[in-house]
């Protein structure tokens, strides 16, 4: 019997949506004002999930508290109140969508667990812009 557990975490960023390689009209007609040269930010909420069969002796899918420090130390450190374009390695070559940046969270926590156990990221850029990836 499978059984999905999900965290609730949060961290704020700012990021500049453009490509370097489109004119800025090009850039503005697609990214609107998430082309912004000086950046905007975003209070981010996500939801991580975890997927799997429950451990007959503990009773846990995955230790709560083990995904939560997971979260703190991979995603939050990693991500909170900084200018992703600027300050986090994935994002000097990839554009910080929403989309993208499930993405390397995603990635991010993959190794961490159980081989056996489904992984799904909820990232909401705004109380109604969200994306999911599950890998």
């Amino acid at each position: 019997m499978k059984v999905k557990v999900s965290r609730k975490a949060h961290f704020n960023a700012a990021h500049r949506l453009y490509r370097k390689d489109w004119e800025d009209t090009k850039n503005t007609e697609v990214f609107g004002k998430c082309n912004n040269p000086n950046f905007h930010g975003h209070n981010y909420e996500m939801i991580v999930s975890v997927t799997g069969e429950i451990d007959p002796e503990t009773g846990f899918v995955m230790d709560m508290k083990v995904l939560k420090d997971l979260i703190k130390e991979e995603i939050e450190d990693y991500l909170d109140h900084k200018n992703l374009n600027i300050e986090v390695e994935e994002f000097k070559t990839l554009n910080p969508t929403a989309e993208n940046i499930a993405v390397v969270i995603w990635k991010r926590l993959r190794p961490n667990v159980q081989d056996t156990h489904e992984l799904e990221v909820v990232l909401f850029e705004t109380p109604r812009n969200y994306v999911t990836f599950s890998g």
